[in-house]
């Protein structure tokens, strides 16, 4: 079964005057703007206290889920830090690019992170509530940290509500293929 890996995987080749930035980029870029000695870092260290750091002074990752996953007000205040961080470098690496490209950013959590970010479009990648609860149990969540994850993010209605155009994802993998390369044939007509 597809799932948000698979999103952009299917696109087809894309000309040099197409940048994809998938949702990897995102994670990559959320992780070194927290990284130790970073002022990131700093700050939710600052924040969230000594009991997130691991170790060998990085971030315990699984001790901050615990937390924000399970306290509305800790996540937003997270957020607060990380999301204008990234904002900011997602922003520098488009800045970068030559004028008229088309730049393709693939955001988990546009609802809750990005909705604010300047862009021509928005595109929703759409499964039923059911089907990614059952894709990311098959990935070894527990039903309960599926629940209390999906829980603390927008709802599909509201996800949804963003979009500019949505590409379901409760198929096939050759589904979700076919729906892709048909919306990337139109985006392209319409730059």
């Amino acid at each position: 079964m597809p799932g948000r890996d698979a999103r952009l995987q299917v696109m087809p080749e894309e000309p040099p005057h197409v940048i994809v930035l998938t949702g990897g980029f995102g994670d990559e870029v959320a992780r070194a703007v927290v990284a130790p000695g970073t002022p990131g870092h700093a700050a939710v260290v600052t924040e969230f206290g000594q009991g997130i750091v691991g170790e060998a002074g990085q971030l315990d990752r699984k001790a901050l889920a615990d937390l924000v996953f399970t306290d509305r007000d800790s996540r937003h205040r997270l957020e607060a830090i990380v999301h204008p961080l990234v904002r900011a470098q997602v922003a520098s690496r488009f800045a970068k690019e030559a004028p008229g490209a088309l730049c393709i950013y693939e955001v988990p959590l546009w609802a809750e992170s990005g909705a604010d970010m300047q862009a021509d479009a928005v595109v929703v990648v759409d499964a039923p509530d059911e089907t990614r609860m059952a894709r990311l149990v098959s990935r070894g969540m527990t039903p309960a940290d599926v629940s209390q994850r999906m829980g603390s993010q927008a709802g599909r209605a509201e996800r949804l509500e963003h979009a500019d155009y949505v590409v379901d994802n409760s198929g096939t993998e050759a589904d979700l293929e076919a729906a892709v390369i048909a919306l990337w044939r139109q985006l392209k007509i319409a730059k």
